[in-house]
């Protein structure tokens, strides 16, 4: 499970990034989202996948005994949500202000429109 986890990890890195690179910033940020995804699930998997128990320590007891589900990598992924969440609202404003001012969405076709000025 695990490696099939992997693989998708690593396809959802290579489309985000392959997105990226385009020229296009619609598609900037369909990559942006991918690869956060890719970024989430990467972190869900640092974790390890184990079906237990929620860590919480007894009254009874001093340490944890047995599975326990490990609580840091679901506290990052919390983060890294939030974190993507903003760069993709700042980058859909973007995408609108430099729509509406300039009515292109073409990276090249703004650079062009800044040499010229």
């Amino acid at each position: 499970m695990e490696v099939i986890l992997a693989i998708i990890v690593g396809f959802m890195y290579a489309a985000g990034i392959y997105l990226i690179l385009r020229r296009s910033l619609v598609k900037l940020i369909i990559g942006l989202i991918i690869l956060g995804n890719g970024v989430n699930l990467l972190l869900f998997l640092l974790g390890g996948i184990t079906k237990g128990h929620p860590p919480v320590i007894g009254e009874s007891e001093t340490f944890l005994a047995g599975v326990y589900a490990d609580p840091l990598p679901q506290a990052l992924i919390l983060t890294a949500i939030i974190i993507i969440f903003g760069l993709q609202s700042f980058a859909m404003i973007f995408l609108q202000q430099e729509y509406v001012q300039g009515g292109v969405e073409d990276l090249d076709s703004i650079k062009e429109e800044e040499e010229e000025k």
